[in-house]
């Protein structure tokens, strides 16, 4: 009976653990993926609810900025986290050393990705366990909690897409490091999540907002999470733009690798 090679197949458990070592090994996802997002939560929850008294209108803001603040988690984790250590792994030729090894590209990102969102899971329980923990939090329609583990999964493939085509084509951890940052921070801002609301915004800044699926995590969600109807369509169609900006970026790093191998 022969053996099954691991090396020919999409999705092994041994190429997952790989992977996931290699995940936990990068010092961003930690720092800004779990330490950051829960420090965010309480000092932006303490500040907005510093002159409330105890009541329902204390756990509403606080689980709206809860639910708003977990979209960091993603944005860490996966886009800059994901970003910069395939721009460093590129910078070394890595990938190239292993494909020697009958390992593809497609072979790493699959089993990438399912690392990255098992440690994405990980993450957002000590999120959760936080915030429940330190935090008066509202607790979920079993409708509206489906729904925001479904726009963060969704969102999380889209930033790794993002997250490998653009460190694709710049293939410098330096460049890579100040791109991700710049936009991390960018989608934060416009998002809502450091100390200005969409409301405050100008017209022109609202206009960009709109853009990002964060604007509506953070925004508009806990009607959501509250099982409240909700008009889901100008977040598909962010999710949408975002999806179509990540896959042309894909396309082209994808174009210039073939170039490259040809």
């Amino acid at each position: 009976m022969k053996r099954k090679d691991h090396k020919n197949s999409l999705i092994s458990l041994p190429m997952i653990l790989f992977e996931f070592r290699k995940t936990i090994g990068n010092p961003y996802v930690h720092i800004f993926g779990v330490g950051m997002p829960i420090l965010m939560m309480i000092i932006i929850t303490r500040a907005v609810v510093g002159g409330m008294t105890e009541g329902t209108v204390l756990a509403d803001v606080c689980t709206s900025v809860f639910l708003g603040i977990g979209a960091m988690i993603p944005m860490a984790t996966i886009f800059m986290g994901y970003g910069v250590s395939n721009a460093q792994e590129l910078e070394k030729g890595i990938p190239q050393r292993m494909e020697l090894f009958g390992i593809s590209t497609s072979v790493s990102m699959c089993n990438r990705i399912l690392s990255e969102m098992i440690f994405m899971v990980m993450a957002f329980s000590i999120y959760f366990a936080a915030g429940y923990g330190l935090v008066e939090i509202r607790l979920p329609e079993w409708s509206g909690a489906l729904l925001y583990i479904l726009c963060i999964l969704a969102f999380s493939v889209i930033l790794f897409c993002l997250a490998h085509g653009i460190s694709s084509l710049l293939r410098k951890f330096s460049l890579t490091y100040c791109v991700t940052m710049l936009l991390y921070f960018g989608m934060m801002i416009l998002g809502g999540m450091m100390g200005i609301s969409y409301d405050n915004m100008p017209s022109v800044v609202r206009a960009a907002a709109r853009l990002l699926p964060v604007t509506y995590i953070n925004k508009d969600f806990f009607s959501v999470w509250k099982g409240e109807s909700y008009n889901f369509m100008p977040m598909f169609q962010s999710y949408l733009l975002l999806g179509a900006v990540a896959g042309i970026l894909l396309f082209i790093s994808a174009k210039r690798g073939s170039r490259k191998l040809h």
